[in-house]
């Protein structure tokens, strides 16, 4: 049996990509009771939805009328739903783009920036993190990658001193899971990728600030150009990649 809070869940994933790809477009209005004759809910599981929508900023209610359906700009694009419900629709390449653009200025400076203020312990922690990265992405780019290469990338949000970066670490993280889920993602990471997640890794605990940025440049470039390949995922597996020397002591 459903429990209200999935019940709501299960319209909320039907409604929120009517939004999110065009489907309902802004103006278009809906009332609670619409969605209580279309999916057989209750009030209380429809105002549920209407909490949410709101939350997402993708719509707002007004009386007498209903939930009108709001333009993009006020949207919550940094919410994980909004960016999950845009990449599984007709606007995926907007939305990869503009998360890439996304990573590229805010990734990039991050890593600068853990290179120079990153405690110690943080550098430590960076380094495990990536060549566990490195070590799983030799094999495939599984769950435990995937959990790993989320880790990796957190730790430098937050090591980087920049509370607003640090913020923007579930934006980050819907990134490369949904990349993963959406088969945006070959099954073995590319070597190329790989190679710059152990240099990120080691530039940050070493210092370099530069190193840091070139190699996450290069990795975001990557994804970039991977993407606008529209190469199947089964002729991108990197079956020739080859295990980077350990770290040094």
């Amino acid at each position: 049996m459903d429990t209200p809070g999935s019940r709501h869940r299960g319209i909320l994933e039907i409604v929120g990509p009517r939004i999110a790809n065009g489907i309902l477009p802004a103006g278009s209005v809906m009332t609670l009771a619409d969605l209580e004759a279309e999916f057989e809910c209750s009030r209380t599981v429809a105002r549920d939805v209407q909490r949410s929508l709101e939350e997402c900023g993708l719509t707002v209610a007004q009386r007498r009328r209903g939930l009108i359906v709001q333009p993009m700009q006020y949207w919550n694009v940094f919410h994980p739903d909004v960016i999950r419900w845009r990449l599984s629709g007709e606007g995926r390449e907007r939305q990869m783009e503009s998360l890439t653009d996304l990573r590229m200025a805010i990734e990039t400076r991050a890593v600068a920036l853990a290179a120079k203020y990153a405690s110690r312990d943080e550098r430590t922690e960076i380094l495990k993190a990536g060549l566990k990265v490195v070590e799983l992405g030799l094999e495939s780019a599984g769950p435990e990658f995937m959990e790993w290469d989320i880790r990796f990338h957190r730790l430098i949000l937050k090591a980087c001193g920049n509370e607003m970066f640090a913020a923007l670490s579930t934006v980050i993280e819907s990134v490369l899971t949904w990349r993963t889920q959406l088969n945006l993602m070959p099954p073995v990471p590319e070597p190329r990728a790989i190679h710059n997640h152990e240099q990120i890794a080691r530039a940050i605990y070493a210092g370099d600030a530069d190193a840091a940025v070139a190699a996450m440049r290069d990795l975001v470039d990557e994804v970039q150009e991977a993407f606008a390949s529209h190469m199947p995922n089964v002729l991108r597996s990197a079956t020739t990649a080859t295990p980077l020397p350990p770290p040094a002591e």
